[in-house]
């Protein structure tokens, strides 16, 4: 009723001004419309790791004929690349800090592009690891930065919309490898491969170029004393001026720059070089940030420690054992499982600011303990019959969609937005790398050893192994993670550091 009378007082003429302020029904959808595109061409550097995930997954099977490499060789030429991106993540916190969120997009990019082009002429195995080392430190930087420059360029209002962005394009970049192994794979043996892995330098050039039309991270510019700079960006990409206001006063009180402080360019205190930032996360912590530490690493290392790469990784060989032969109908079930992490991941990025993290993330994870028991009961029971069982070999692949479906509707995305929320402003850079590498070191602890476990004690009893670490995540995630929805990220930290995680939502 109020925004009708409203439109009938603007049309005969009753202060428009008033009106238009308080409701902006033009000015607000052109500003969310510019936080999401920036938001969208940041987080396209994950596409970079989906890409390399999805693509190896497949193009393993040839290089392991065309190489003749022994199947350890095979896990650690998918595994390594997480070790690798531990360079890029430890350089990526400094690295942003330094040049600047939206440059370093730039690095990664390049890096990555270079990884690529190496991979693609690879004459060995030798040369090829040596590609994928290149190709790791810029999917490093890629992981890091891009969760970070989208929590502070989103209003609170959407922050978790458009923070899920970087998990969108993970999957849709694994699912872009699954079609890249499917269309290759009908090439000869040494070409089929190599195209597969050098075809990856495309959205690497795509990236480099959306970076000029993105504007810098206003809370880097005030970081840096550019408070008429960060402004500007405030503005655009805040729902309202009032809003952009706020969001510039919390950013300056986290800064160290007075409130009164208006001249487009400060002095800022050397306060967020990094010096304290180490002792202040791991040292001698608040109650507060031990929490809010004990959360975004436990976030990550659980996403990676339930065994999602294990199954995006190896999910021919899975099919395989669930009674899939022929290469052809794998790399298409494959494609099947890209597409469904893919669906449900865009499902996931409507509902985190409506239903909220904590729901959406017991959910999510109680769903993927249900599917990891359920595929490791029918592989056993494939593992240990004689006979061709229909049902079981059904109920197997079932649980492996359910799994990512699973996967992707909480725990996927909820990661990156949690842990890049959470921190406080003069820590988030080094917080958010710190969490990026424990998940890369899971992620290739899990990549390079999972053959070798399902010979050790079967391929069922390795499910059984990632449902129990998913049981534990699930009451981690009860104990210990409170609700961040619709909160600003300087005021995150009021909600930890208590006893009791709330699930309500603070406004």
């Amino acid at each position: 009723m109020d925004v009708e009378l409203s439109q009938v007082n603007m049309t005969e003429g009753k202060a428009p001004q008033k009106n238009l302020e308080d409701f902006n029904p033009q000015k607000k959808p052109k500003r969310n419309k510019y936080a999401f595109a920036c938001a969208l061409l940041a987080s396209m550097t994950s596409i970079l790791l989906g890409y390399d995930i999805g693509v190896m997954s497949g193009a393993a099977l040839y290089i392991k004929t065309d190489l003749k490499i022994t199947d350890v060789q095979i896990e650690i030429l998918l595994g390594i690349i997480n070790v690798y991106s531990l360079i890029g993540s430890c350089l990526a916190g400094r690295t942003s800090d330094w040049i600047g969120r939206r440059y370093t997009i730039v690095v990664a990019g390049v890096i990555f592009f270079a990884g690529s082009i190496l991979m693609g002429f690879s004459p060995n195995y030798s040369f090829l690891m040596f590609g994928r080392f290149v190709a790791g430190i810029g999917i490093g930087y890629a992981l890091m930065i891009a969760p970070v420059y989208t929590a502070e360029v989103s209003p609170a209002s959407s922050r978790g919309f458009l923070t899920s962005f970087p998990e969108v394009f993970i999957n849709g970049g694994i699912l872009l490898g699954y079609i890249s192994n499917y269309a290759f794979s009908k090439l000869s043996l040494k070409l089929g491969w190599r195209l597969m892995l050098g075809i990856g330098v495309v959205p690497s050039v795509f990236l480099t170029l959306g970076v000029l039309a993105m504007p810098e991270s206003p809370r880097w510019l005030v970081m840096r004393g550019r408070l008429g700079d960060a402004i500007v960006v405030l503005n655009k990409t805040s729902d309202s001026k009032e809003e952009a206001q706020l969001r510039l006063a919390e950013i300056k009180e986290a800064a160290g720059i007075p409130e009164s402080c208006n001249d487009d360019v400060v002095e800022v205190p050397k306060q967020n070089s990094g010096a304290g930032v180490w002792k202040d996360l791991f040292l001698s912590p608040t109650p507060v940030i031990r929490h809010i530490v004990i959360a975004a690493l436990g976030i990550h290392f659980f996403q990676q420690a339930s065994g999602i790469d294990a199954v995006v990784l190896y999910s021919p060989r899975i099919f395989e054992k669930a009674g899939i032969k022929n290469d052809n109908d794998k790399l298409l079930a494959t494609v099947a499982v890209g597409i469904m992490k893919t669906g449900f991941i865009l499902v996931a990025t409507f509902m985190l600011d409506r239903v909220g993290r904590r729901p959406l993330l017991l959910s999510s994870v109680g769903g993927m303990v249900i599917s990891l028991f359920t595929l490791a009961i029918s592989l056993t029971i494939i593992d240990h019959s004689e006979q061709k069982l229909m049902w079981a070999i059904g109920l197997s692949i079932a649980s492996v969609l359910s799994f990512v479906a699973a996967f992707s509707i909480g725990l996927g995305p909820i990661t990156w937005v949690y842990s890049t929320e959470i921190f406080p402003l003069r820590l988030r850079a080094q917080g958010c790398a710190i969490g990026v590498v424990l998940n890369r070191v899971t992620s290739g602890v899990i990549s390079m050893t999972f053959l070798s476990l399902s010979k050790g004690i079967t391929i069922g009893g390795a499910f059984f192994l990632f449902g129990g670490i998913a049981t534990a995540a699930w009451l981690f995630f009860y104990f210990m993670l409170p609700e961040t929805q619709g909160k600003t990220l300087e005021e995150m930290e009021g909600a930890f550091g208590k006893s009791k995680p709330k699930s309500g939502t603070s406004q």
